[in-house]
């Protein structure tokens, strides 16, 4: 018997078409239908849960999601057709297919279209306006001269060295060894200091499944001009139930979006109020120029920490009201950097900030943060668009209000600027800090801190904007103050700063954060190691395994010891068979022997002698 011929070409006996495209229906394919469309909910529901996408179509982020679905519906389809296995049934699919693809297309188109008529290439004079920038100001007028007692003189890094030394305080509420710090810190104004804060983060999963049910015990403060950090445990009780290291329902763009599933927002910030309760910030953005472009804060959703209590103001009623005074930032840093580079490029039109470039002046590398009228405001230099080595003037934005100043400067880069501090403790490989810009008697000046390869501040260094030759260090505020003073003198500017005020400033958390041990002992071995280039030796007193450690550069003393060698070593309160030493120095020699009845006879007997 010969086998059954089909044609599936859908032409006629005469070669003719039918004008429609025959396949194969697989059976049942109504239930199939019903089962793709509800997997397809469902997937669009995990999607929706895991990616917290906005239902804004001002987000590129929404058409993405859309597109997920579309992609779900589709794979559902040819799964439970069984096109895997059976190829005929793939024009089947791709029959079902067309309407979900012809929605991705669309999708596509927007996003394209969108695209271009929100680019800076058509848009250039609405991206320019985006922030209005006061450039009418003068740096001696409008900054303050400054007051050292008020000079932060951390960075993240350094900050987070001193924040984990804090972890041990949480043995006294039996929590010790449950968390770590989370690693997003934020600059903010707390009583009138500027600090640094951080929430605790569970250590790992097993610790989050242990503690997730009443929640993380407290925040870190850490003071940037005392050095000394804090760990602020919650009254009995109460404890951070929402953040972003929670999962499920109290992950806390997961909390939010529930509640604003329209919203865009940008990355949360944690702030505590001046009661000391802690909030999350979760600014909203929107687009302001075209359907993707001109991104700027409309508003911000306050989150208690504690409860998840949620409450929506305007970017006005942050600006104006008296009870949100306490907030310090709600545009980041980045989006004020990228809208002063927007004000910057365009002036004078697109073209002009690829060709020619008058007038084109940029940002450089880098922020830091400057306390300015109880309100903490973005610092970065300007440049010009030709000039890699200097700048042209810098800014100041505020982060709660967008108030912008720029200030008409010629000097350093900030870069070089910390190259040429850098190179004044080169032989300890000390890095510097971003740098702070200071008002010292009309002179803008650059302030660093120095630190070593723990990110521990040893010193601190001065540099003068206009004339980064004008470069010192200093061991304290107070010494590397007088030094740039004389220096300016040097160079016939008058400097008039109180030294004799700055005497204990900078230098109160090398004398007081942590207690100095000693120990005495015969040394009993000398390793050595070059670690990042630096020569350490360790050193063993008395057979004891424990070895303290000491880079050469930092004492060179050590390079002379040999084994039997009686030394008295320094050192802050530490664990483990490895402590770092602070200094190293020569046994002092054995005091003369107390008096006692029996060698002062023998000393009244020895004087009668020589009287005789």
């Amino acid at each position: 018997m010969e086998p059954i011929k089909v044609d599936f070409t859908g032409k006629d006996g005469n070669g003719k078409g039918s004008g429609k495209d025959a396949y194969l229906t697989p059976k049942n394919s109504a239930k199939k239908l019903i089962i793709s469309i509800v997997g397809t909910l469902i997937g669009a529901f995990a999607a929706y849960y895991f990616m917290l996408p906005p239902l804004n179509f001002k987000s590129v982020d929404t058409y993405i999601y859309f597109g997920i679905v579309a992609f779900i519906f589709v794979a559902l389809t040819f799964v439970t057709s069984s096109a895997f296995t059976r190829p005929e049934y793939v024009p089947f699919v791709k029959k079902r297919s067309i309407v979900p693809m012809i929605f991705v297309g669309i999708l596509v188109a927007v996003v394209v279209i969108g695209g271009i008529i929100s680019s800076a290439f058509f848009r250039a004079k609405s991206y320019s306006r985006i922030i209005t920038v006061d450039d009418s100001k003068t740096f001696v007028d409008d900054i303050s001269e400054v007051d050292f007692s008020s000079v932060p003189v951390l960075d993240t890094d350094a900050a987070t060295v001193l924040a984990n030394r804090t972890l041990g305080d949480l043995a006294e509420i039996g929590k010790v060894s449950q968390f770590e710090l989370s690693t997003e810190f934020t600059q903010i104004n707390y009583k009138n200091n500027p600090v640094k804060v951080t929430t605790l983060a569970y250590g790992d999963v097993f610790k989050w499944l242990k503690n997730t049910g009443t929640g993380l015990p407290g925040y870190v403060v850490v003071n940037m001009v005392t050095q000394k950090a804090e760990l602020v445990t919650l009254p009995e009780g109460e404890y951070i139930r929402y953040s972003p290291n929670e999962h499920f329902s109290k992950y806390l763009m997961r909390h939010v979006r529930f509640s604003y599933p329209t919203y865009i927002f940008d990355q949360p910030r944690f702030e505590i109020d001046e009661s000391g309760r802690p909030f999350w910030l979760c600014p909203v953005l929107d687009k302001t120029i075209g359907l993707f472009g001109g991104t700027d804060v409309k508003g911000v959703v306050i989150v208690d920490a504690i409860t998840g209590d949620m409450v929506e103001y305007s970017v006005d009623e942050v600006r104006e009201s008296k009870e949100l005074q306490w907030i310090d930032g709600i545009y980041s840093d980045d989006l004020l950097v990228e809208q002063f580079d927007y004000y910057g490029k365009y002036q004078n039109g697109f073209i002009n900030s690829i060709i020619g470039q008058s007038g084109v002046k940029l940002t450089t590398e880098g922020t830091n943060y400057i306390a300015k009228d109880d309100d903490v405001f973005t610092y970065t230099g300007v440049t010009s668009a030709g000039n890699d080595q200097a700048i042209i003037g810098f800014v100041l934005i505020n982060m709660r209000t967008k108030e912008a100043n720029f200030y008409s400067i010629s000097g350093a880069k900030e870069m070089s600027a910390m190259s040429s501090a850098q190179g004044d403790v080169q032989d300890y490989a000390y890095k510097a800090t971003f740098p702070i810009l200071l008002n010292v008697s009309g002179q803008p000046t650059y302030f660093m801190s120095l630190k070593d390869a723990d990110n521990l501040v040893k010193r601190y260094a001065m540099v003068n904007v206009q004339n980064y030759q004008v470069a010192v260090t200093g061991a304290t505020i107070a010494e590397c103050t007088r030094i740039y003073a004389e220096k300016l003198e040097q160079n016939n500017i008058k400097v008039d700063v109180d030294l004799d005020q700055l005497e204990n400033i900078g230098n109160e958390n090398q004398n007081n954060e942590a207690e100095i041990f000693t120990v005495s002992g015969e040394v009993t071995d000398i390793r050595t190691a070059v670690i990042d280039g630096n020569s350490v030796y360790f050193i063993e007193l008395d057979g004891s395994g424990i070895y303290y450690s000491i880079k050469a550069s930092q004492q060179e003393m050590v390079v002379i010891l040999n084994e039997g060698d009686t030394i008295t070593v320094s050192y802050k309160e530490a664990e483990g068979e490895i402590i770092s030493a602070s200094s190293i120095e020569e046994a002092a020699e054995t005091p003369d022997e107390p008096a006692t009845e029996e060698n002062t006879e023998e000393a009244e007997n020895e004087d009668a002698e020589v009287t005789e």
